[in-house]
């Protein structure tokens, strides 16, 4: 699905840059909310926050999905081995985005109380669906956030070697400056 198409569209570079900009500060806030005591000013805030941006980002990546079916993309140079762990990298991020999502839902909602979207709309709560959800998805939460943020780090130095090293237009095309 790649034809000559040099560049991403614009709406898949903009997606992409908000998402990658999102995720890191959803980590980042992530880990500094864990360690807020009730008696921080932040404690609700912070939270709500980040469960309102995830629920937005979920929405986006579904988004980014059904968008990257529909639109032509550029093909992922490199030799084989590279296309094929490029190709494997974008899928497991992908699914580690998803299992962040529900896992984030099951945190929140095991009360039985829906998830508040900035106060625009609500996603409804499934309440606990099995003994000790909260804690369950917490740990996986944490440990496929850590996973997905060196999976990341993995990502943005292969796209760096390839335009510093290799000299090619793999970062050019998520810029649309691809030659």
């Amino acid at each position: 699905m790649s034809g000559d198409v040099r560049n991403y569209n614009l709406v898949a570079r903009i997606i992409h840059w908000v998402s990658a900009v999102v995720v890191l500060g959803m980590f980042v806030l992530g880990l500094w909310m864990v360690d807020l005591t009730y008696y921080s000013e932040w404690y609700k805030v912070a939270p709500f926050w980040h469960k309102s941006v995830g629920i937005l980002l979920a929405m986006l990546t579904l988004f980014r999905l059904i968008w990257k079916l529909l639109k032509p993309s550029p093909q992922i140079e490199g030799k084989r081995y590279e296309v094929i762990l490029a190709t494997s990298a974008h899928h497991v991020m992908y699914l580690l985005l998803f299992v962040l999502f529900f896992s984030g839902y099951l945190i929140s909602t095991s009360d039985g109380r829906g998830i508040e979207v900035f106060n625009w709309f609500t996603v409804p709560g499934a309440g606990e669906l099995f003994p000790h959800q909260s804690d369950i998805a917490g740990r996986v939460h944490y440990y496929v956030a850590l996973g997905l943020i060196g999976l990341v780090a993995i990502h943005v130095l292969a796209a760096l070697k390839h335009h510093f090293i290799d000299k090619d237009n793999t970062l050019r095309k998520m810029t649309g400056a691809a030659k």
